[in-house]
């Protein structure tokens, strides 16, 4: 069972090839603006790096989102163009999900992650994230949202003296927010990847939980707004 997994909902570009659950190769890219240009090289290299032919692919896996409308729809495309020339089917996984399984495995030994809460962030500009909540036994407590973060967003574990994580590219930005604050933890120095589909991508293999190649949209949570370019505002 090899599984190509795509990862573009967040400013990383990731690809990643797993065989049996087990992951054989994988590139992962922090830089910007850069889904359009790499993707399609990157899976050439992970596919080489693992000595695997693309027409031994059984599935593609994609991170559907929310995250960037424009990384999502590159994305997308990508693998259902795939999964049309090979005829193999396609296989969502929230990204917010796959964010929070693969944040929590790095911290699965220390003690009293039972009661930890996480909170994966993806970066939607100036205060807003899309972003939803888990406990350490991985439930989803509050359910995926595009929301403007304040210093008071997280009161409520504050009061009851409970400890969340904030973590994803669109935590950073809230460092000096919360710095001082016992009970809200913002974790730097996470970056996301296709590995963290893996998991979910298998799970859903065996039990044939697949998408219409055909009909499949991103999960984009919110309408794209087209803006302006700053240098035309001016004329």
């Amino acid at each position: 069972m090899n599984i190509l997994h795509i990862e573009t909902a967040t400013s990383v570009c990731s690809v990643a090839l797993s065989t049996d659950g087990v992951v054989r190769a994988s590139i992962d890219r922090h830089e910007p603006n850069i889904h359009a240009s790499k993707l399609t090289v990157f899976i050439h290299q992970v596919l080489n790096q693992a000595n695997c032919k693309i027409n031994d692919l059984d599935a593609v896996a994609i991170s559907k989102g929310p995250g960037s409308y424009t990384g999502l729809r590159i994305g997308v495309s990508t693998a259902k163009g795939i999964c049309f020339a090979l005829d193999i089917p396609l296989i969502a996984v929230d990204t917010l999900e796959a964010m929070f399984k693969g944040f929590s495995s790095t911290v699965a030994k220390t003690s009293g992650q039972s009661d930890l809460f996480f909170c994966p962030m993806i970066d939607a500009r100036r205060m807003e994230v899309y972003s939803a909540i888990y406990s350490g036994q991985g439930n989803q407590i509050r359910p995926v949202e595009a929301r403007i973060i304040g210093a008071d967003s997280f009161e409520e574990f504050s009061e009851r003296q409970q400890k969340i994580v904030l973590f994803g590219d669109g935590a950073n930005k809230f460092s000096s927010l919360f710095e001082g604050n016992e009970t809200v933890v913002v974790s730097g120095n996470f970056l996301n990847s296709a590995k963290y589909l893996v998991d979910e991508s298998c799970r859903k293999w065996h039990c044939e939980a697949f998408e219409d190649v055909a009909y499949f949209e991103p999960f984009y949570l919110k309408d794209f707004i087209p803006t302006t370019p700053k240098k035309h505002l001016k004329s």
